[in-house]
């Protein structure tokens, strides 16, 4: 099967998408559905149900795993700016911010900036961009008009769903039009960055903020009763981002040998500056001695737009052909301006995302099929932007000559050699271009065109997902067909396929197996899977029994199994046990199996064999190199005798060769997980005022996906040096640029990790609709067996806790909300950086003021209301206060 290159959208075509939805109008001016108010709602834990922890309904007490939710009440209460960003206060759940449009959910550990171990659904609808394996926050996902609830399996989900959902899964169910006729019209207008030291000013002083403003409009309609109904949504979203702006230097001790640290250091590699990294280092013999030097970069600040721009609709059909039988058809779309992380930092910038998806629902069958469509736009890369701009201005060797030249010039003149290095880097970055320049603009703008990330900073990126799936309720069927089944006997059976399709751009992603035209061979990776699910009730049913086994088949690996086991004692309707088993595997994504793009003169490729054949087995370890390198300096730096430059260098070489180490990895697997869950969950009082929810787990982990640097060494002329070579001509060729070929590859650790941890929540509703919830999550890293310390960093706090207090109607249609979180500090392990992650706390509230007769609500809140700025992982941007004032206004 095959795609056509123009299935790419470009970015103006994208955005007219939108623009031409209907009622996409981004000059409306009010919003969120207003509801009625009733303070007398008690017990709805009982009446509850859920639907993502067993792809059936069931009651939301007696959920064979730990499922958190937020009703329309809770999402009407919540002070956050977003039902998106409220996901952070669930229990068990942790969010991390690269980016004020990029919130990424985890849950139990190993969270990074791309967390493709967690899925997000909407309307069990995937709605990952392809060629990242992740969503992009909710760009592509239901605005806050059209949400109904939100569901979170904080734990292993791959049994059931087989989306590589190992760490969980999200559920965005939003309204129906033929249950939620009418229009709603959101305007929410605030401010951000206030005070924040980060934001560039043209005069002194701090800053006096950045305006933030989504206008939302949903329409829908009932065409004939029972029968035929439509809705039609759209958001317009524009703010400031927040801003990275971290200048730890990560090689604070690179000339250690020479005395020079701190800012003498003429090899700094600033967090947040780019261009200056390890690969953007040369070694220069000054004096006698060798001092790694760097090129001297941009910070982020420099390279951004941070503008934020989102335009996004959706629009979907329903036809019911008989009550309980229902297709619909849904169309997304999303055009958007952002900023992104993996490995390294990006503008995404006019990328655009499509979905089409068809669902039937009926009592005996739940089917849909969908394709996403995803093109980067004019998204670039901010290293290999920083790398490019300075080499664009002068190459390497040209700039290390003048470096070498201004350097002995000024020793020459009886300057210090700390000195002399400054002096050295002014002279060599003579006639660099300049940040807020105009041939700085033309030449940022001319790399952003350049897809070759050693001499430009484009992300051109097409990709494709088809997914079909389908799940029959056997029982159900056969109840039907007149059998006489046990009404406590449940059957559930489900498949799915799976095909990713690539339209390879040259430089991120080629064909492994190119036909006659390379560029036009699409690349695709397919998965097939099913499961069957069996359960069934004993002891006058108060005892539930669910045994789940799944099957995967993956295009490069073999066929793999997940079973699942649960149990649920409910001892009284108000009183649930649960337990449970189960198994998950994680296929690698696309870009984990078959990138292949040079980044800072290091290529990274996809770890299967197709994309990497002969460089696991012939190359040596980046971190072994790095030592061995290091050690030759410092033998060269110590030795004062009377030997020339060369033989000091020989004598080096051969005295710390042995530090070289091989390759130990191959190429890549699934990562495995195995999960043991305990649970309770129970209401308490006359009328069920008091919710109580607990959970304990354990997870082992092997053969985690993650990324080694090893580089295969080679002669002058290119050729890689295979193992047969002598180790001194290996580590003489690994001693020079010229002699390593570099790569960061995919591949599994050999480390067995457990982790185990567990989460508490208490949900009480007093008098006059005063609701009161606290719930704490511990989460920690037990052991490593075998660590080789390339397991994916756990980055996760030990502790957190939520304390939240609301009232929707406190006084005379007046209500508010509360919510104070708090987490401890922890360490944070990524390609980027590593390092300890500061202890935050934030307080959001809102008030809020709904006037019945006129059909709206106000709602004026603040995220992090005391706007301490705080930091959620290394290398992610500084996050503050955002103040918003909310109007809605709805007709029904």
């Amino acid at each position: 099967m095959q795609y056509s290159a123009t299935l790419a959208t470009p970015r103006f075509i994208c955005f007219s998408i939108v623009l031409l939805a209907p009622l996409g109008c981004a000059s409306a001016a009010f919003a969120q559905a207003v509801a009625p108010i009733d303070t007398t709602r008690k017990n709805l834990s009982l009446e509850e149900v859920v639907v993502s922890a067993s792809r059936v309904e069931e009651s939301f007490l007696q959920s064979p795993v730990t499922v958190e939710k937020l009703n329309p009440r809770a999402l009407r209460l919540t002070p956050a700016p977003s039902f998106f960003d409220a996901i952070e206060h669930l229990k068990g759940v942790q969010v991390i911010t690269p980016s004020l449009g990029f919130k990424v959910i985890n849950a139990r550990g190993f969270t990074n900036t791309t967390n493709v171990r967690f899925a997000q659904l909407v309307d069990g609808v995937d709605n990952q961009a392809p060629h990242i394996g992740g969503p992009i926050g909710n760009v592509l996902g239901p605005s806050d008009l059209d949400i109904s609830s939100v569901e979170v399996v904080p734990g292993t989900a791959s049994a059931l769903y087989g989306l590589n959902a190992i760490n969980g899964l999200a559920n965005f169910q939003t309204k129906n039009p033929f249950s939620s006729e009418g229009l709603s019209v959101r305007q929410q207008t605030g401010l951000n960055h206030l005070n924040d030291p980060n934001v560039k000013t043209l005069g002194a002083g701090s800053s006096t903020g950045k305006i933030y403003s989504e206008t939302s409009v949903r329409y829908a309609k009932v065409l004939v009763a029972d029968k035929l109904a439509f809705k039609i949504n759209s958001t317009y979203l524009r703010a400031y981002d927040w801003i990275a702006n971290d200048q730890t230097d990560l090689n604070p001790t690179g000339n250690a040998s020479t005395g020079l640290l701190g800012a003498d250091n003429p090899a700094p590699d600033q967090v947040n500056r780019y261009g200056n990294e390890s690969s953007d280092r040369s070694t220069l013999t000054l004096g006698g001695k060798q001092y790694a030097v760097a090129r001297t970069g941009y910070d982020e600040r420099d390279l951004v737009d941070y503008n934020i721009r989102l335009l996004k609709a959706d629009a979907a059909v329903h036809y019911r052909f008989r009550p309980g039988t229902e297709l619909a058809y849904t169309y997304r779309v999303a055009g958007f301006d952002n900023v992104y992380q993996r490995s390294n930092r990006f503008r995404l910038q006019g990328y655009c995302l499509q979905q089409h998806a068809l669902t039937l629902t009926t009592p005996v069958v739940q089917a849909r099929a969908y394709l996403t469509r995803e093109n980067t736009g004019q998204s670039y890369n901010l290293r290999s932007m920083g790398e490019n701009l300075d080499r664009s201005f002068k190459p390497d060797a040209q700039w290390n000559a003048d470096y070498s030249t201004a350097w002995n010039a000024a020793v020459a003149t009886g300057q210090p050699v700390a000195t002399a290095h400054a002096a050295a880097r002014a002279a060599a970055d003579a006639g660099r271009l300049q940040p807020g320049t105009e041939p700085f603009a033309q030449r940022l703008s001319e790399l952003q065109s350049i897809n070759n990330w050693d001499q430009g900073a484009a992300l051109r990126v097409r990709a494709n997902l088809l997914h079909g799936e389908a799940q029959v309720n056997l029982a159900e069927a056969l109840r039907r067909g007149g059998h006489a089944l046990p009404t406590q006997l449940d059957l559930l059976a489900g498949a799915d396929h799976r095909t990713y399709l690539v339209v390879p751009d040259g430089n991120y992603f080629i064909n492994p197996n190119p036909g006659q035209d390379p560029l036009a061979d699409n690349l695709t990776y397919s998965k097939t899977g099913g499961f069957v699910q069996a359960g069934g009730r004993l002891l006058g049913e108060r005892l539930r029994l669910t045994a789940t086994l799944r099957a995967d088949k993956n295009d490069y690996f073999d066929l793999k199994l997940n079973p699942r086991f649960t149990a649920v004692f409910s001892r009284t309707q108000q009183q649930n046990f649960r337990v449970s088993y189960q198994s998950g595997y994680r296929f690698p994504s696309l870009f984990e199996g078959f990138s292949n793009v040079n980044s800072g003169q290091v290529k990274r490729i996809g770890g299967l064999r197709v994309m990497s054949d002969g460089v696991f087995e012939n190359s040596y370890l980046r971190t072994s190199i790095d030592a061995f390198n290091n050690a030759v300096t410092a033998a060269i730096n110590a030795n004062n005798s009377s030997a020339t430059a060369a033989q000091k260098r020989q004598q080096a070489i051969a005295q710390s060769q042995n530090l070289l180490v091989k390759n130990p990895y191959s190429y890549l697997k699934p990562e495995y997980i195995r999960s043991y869950e305990v649970g309770y969950k129970g209401v308490f009082g006359d009328a069920g005022q008091l919710l109580l929810d607990v959970d304990f787990y354990y997870n082992s982990y092997r053969d985690f996906i993650a990324q080694v640097e090893a580089y295969v060494p080679q002669t002058a002329a290119g050729a890689a040096l295979n193992t047969g070579a002598d180790l001194n001509t290996i580590a003489t060729a690994l001693n020079a640029r010229n002699g390593q070929a570099r790569y960061r590859l995919w591949t599994n650790s050999q480390s067995r990790v457990s982790n185990y941890g567990g989460s508490a929540g208490l949900r009480y509703e007093v008098a006059r609709g005063y609701l009161l919830g606290a719930n704490t999550t511990y989460t920690r890293l037990d052991r490593t067996e075998n660590g080789d310390g390339l397991e994916d960093g756990f980055n996760t706090p030990r502790w957190t806790y939520n304390l939240s207090l609301a009232n929707e109607n406190a006084y005379r249609n007046f209500g508010f909300g509360l919510n104070y979180r708090w987490q401890k500090g922890y360490y944070s392990q990524t390609f980027l950086v590593n390092g300890t992650v500061p202890a935050f706390n934030t307080l959001d509230a809102q008030m809020s003021y709904a006037v019945p007769a006129a059909q709206v609500r106000f709602k004026l809140g603040a995220s992090n209301v005391l706007n301490r700025y705080y930091v959620s992982y290394l290398g992610g941007p500084s996050v503050g206060g955002l103040y918003y004032l909310a109007v809605t206004y709805s007709v029904f």
